[in-house]
């Protein structure tokens, strides 16, 4: 882009010198009419209409007196012709630098292209090595299942046949066109600075050897290309197209309701339903949009042919072309369209950003398949999730349910035989009381008897155990005393404990708050004293200033009086103020400005229209000064 810019310039600036030596020329043609205006009468080209009246007077009054003198027209179609001959001359120069212009243009935009086929070439040649290598590692790796297995030996067999048959091609095609390259090398060499008419008859044998170079490498390419279109229809017939394209140029057929969905059971056939009903209300939304995509991708064929009538082999040429020229390549916007001009040289550059504007929109709308595919299995694969978990809460709460009703049947069942049993006991119970009560009759006697045995005896246990309590609450009354005797040396102890610390803690805050002040006096007895080693310095300077001061005596007429030197330039003054100029300048001549190439580069930009531009801002940044600054003069501030 530099070089471009460089060339553009140059051309323009010599754009300017042809202008100004126009200019010149006009200037020189008008003052040689001035000069040869003494001679004749002068020649007005402007027409005014108060003039005619005058020229009907000179008419009639004749053109043979003293006023008017007749004209050299030979002269004058001779100083014409002169001038004419020097306005081709330069007309012929300024051809010669556009014409030097545009080659040295078209030369630094051939060098661009070959810098970007050089970086091309080799990432091209790593992917040819890449692809033979994984090609070769895959026939490796390959093994015969058992000895009646011959698909692979054949296979082994088809890649030596390949092989040789790309040997044999490349010395019969290949190998004879480098060594005319070769040849042709040699023989500029040698002619370089000869004359091409030293031998005329090998230069037409060379050209008849070309022709035949390049007819027969028309011919081996129709064999390939015809060859190439057998094997894509073999291929078509074989059924194999669709291995080799692109997932994202057919719509996904996914679907639409997943297996666990369909083959769960559910106990609840509405959930179910309304299950996969979000699934299909998910699958319509989607591939609704993929086939309004999928009509918009439909509309150009798989290489936009239907924009300019473009081939499939002129699309993957572009296809290549875009693929070379990189983001990262300056120019590359320029670079690319050139040589896509130079490639097809047919198309106009509308056609090619039409082309590529399609292409980009083709693209857009696989990149959008893509997207659209990769939202409709996500949204699947949550809305699945959610389904198996909703499904199975469903289980469990069925389950529950199930649970609950084998409850309520199981208590009901017990409650049933828990009251035939209650009946059972209820009947026992009363054969029971009737014994009991016959039994308690009897019984009744013996237990009167019985009870005022007891009553003695209780009445001498109740004695022994009042006694036996008694006991007791004196040893617990005994035991209280202790622990509250035991709790109030502690509660004492710990009291005296808590006192200390608190004087401790008193007496360290009180030393940090004695440290803190005497740090605060010792600074200002610091400041205090560098104040006063100040004042002294202060004082001592003082004394040293009055040591040196001078002490004049007063003379008011010397010191209001003329100097010597100014005496003395009086004098001289007044001798030369004759020839003295009218004013003095204290600036830059004509010559010294002009000597600045700063300046002369600065009115080149802006004869040319550049000087707002940000490449004339970087070209006025480069160029230095003929003379380097002094220290002393450069800022330091950035703006």
């Amino acid at each position: 882009m530099g070089e471009e810019s460089d060339s553009f310039l140059g051309y323009k600036f010599d754009q300017h010198s042809a202008e100004a030596s126009t200019r010149h020329y006009s200037g020189s043609k008008q003052s040689s009419t001035e000069m040869s205006g003494k001679d004749l009468h002068p020649f007005s080209s402007t027409y005014r209409a108060g003039d005619v009246e005058k020229v009907t007077l000179r008419m009639k009054n004749g053109l043979g007196s003293s006023k008017y003198n007749p004209a050299d027209y030979k002269r004058l179609q001779a100083i014409v012709d002169a001038k004419r001959q020097e306005s081709d001359v330069i007309g012929q120069k300024v051809q010669k630098i556009q014409c030097a212009a545009k080659a040295t243009k078209e030369s630094s935009i051939l060098r661009q292209h070959r810098q970007v086929w050089s970086r091309e070439c080799p990432r091209l040649q790593k992917a040819e090595e890449k692809a033979e290598n994984d090609l070769h590692d895959f026939l490796e790796q390959i093994r015969p299942s058992s000895t009646t297995d011959t698909a692979i030996f054949s296979l082994k067999d088809y890649e030596l046949f390949l092989e040789r048959e790309r040997e044999a091609f490349r010395i019969a095609a290949v190998q004879p066109v480098h060594q005319l390259r070769e040849d042709l090398f040699f023989r500029l060499g040698e002619v370089q600075h000869q004359q091409l008419t030293v031998h005329p008859s090998n230069w037409e044998q060379v050209i008849q050897q070309i022709e035949f170079v390049k007819d027969q490498q028309d011919e081996i390419t129709a064999k390939l290309d015809s060859e190439c279109a057998a094997v894509e229809e073999e291929i078509k017939c074989l059924g194999l197209e669709k291995y080799f394209t692109s997932t994202s140029d057919t719509l996904v057929n996914m679907e639409s309701i997943p297996e666990e969905v369909l083959n769960t059971d559910c106990p609840y056939p509405e959930l179910k339903d309304s299950l996969i009903q979000a699934f299909l209300s998910l699958s319509e939304r989607y591939q609704r949009r993929l086939r309004s995509l999928q009509e918009q991708l439909q509309e150009a064929d798989r290489f936009c042919c239907r924009f300019g009538g473009w081939c499939p082999d002129d699309h993957l040429c572009y296809q290549f072309t875009l693929l070379q020229y990189t983001h990262d390549i300056p120019n590359h916007r320029a670079l690319c369209m050139d040589m896509l001009q130079r490639l097809f040289p047919e198309k106009s550059r509308q056609e090619l950003i039409q082309h590529e504007r399609a292409w980009d929109w083709q693209r857009f709308i696989r990149v959008q398949l893509n997207v659209v595919t990769q939202q409709w299995q996500r949204d699947q694969e949550e809305l699945l999730a959610r389904a198996l978990y909703i499904l199975q809460e469903a289980t469990h709460v069925h389950q529950e349910e199930l649970e609950q009703h084998r409850d309520r049947q199981n208590q009901k069942d017990i409650c049933s035989h828990l009251r035939e049993k209650l009946q059972r006991w209820r009947a026992q119970q009363e054969e029971v009381a009737k014994l009991e009560a016959a039994i308690a009759d009897r019984q009744q006697a013996e237990e009167e008897a019985r009870s005022k045995r007891e009553q003695e005896k209780e009445a001498t246990i109740r004695s022994q155990q009042k006694e036996r309590v008694r006991q007791f609450y004196l040893k617990q009354q005994k035991r209280k005393e202790e622990l509250e005797h035991r709790d109030q040396e502690r509660l004492a102890n710990l009291r005296s404990v808590m006192e200390e610390q608190a004087r401790r803690d008193k007496e360290r805050v009180q030393f940090r708050v004695d440290m803190l002040q005497r740090r605060r006096e010792e600074r200002e007895a610091r400041e205090l004293e560098h104040q006063r080693e100040d004042e002294e310095k202060q004082n001592r300077l003082e004394a040293l200033r009055n040591q040196v001061g001078v002490v004049a005596e007063a003379d008011p007429e010397r010191m209001m009086g003329d100097t010597e030197a100014w005496r003395s330039r009086l004098l001289n003054a007044k001798e030369c103020e004759l020839q003295r100029p009218l004013y003095s300048i204290n600036t830059y001549t004509d010559a010294q400005i002009v000597s600045d190439p700063r300046v002369r580069v600065e009115q080149a930009l802006r004869e040319a229209g550049l000087h707002q531009s940000q490449y004339a801002r970087e070209v006025l940044s480069v160029i230095k000064p003929p003379k380097t600054p002094r220290r002393d003069m450069q800022s330091i501030l950035k703006f």
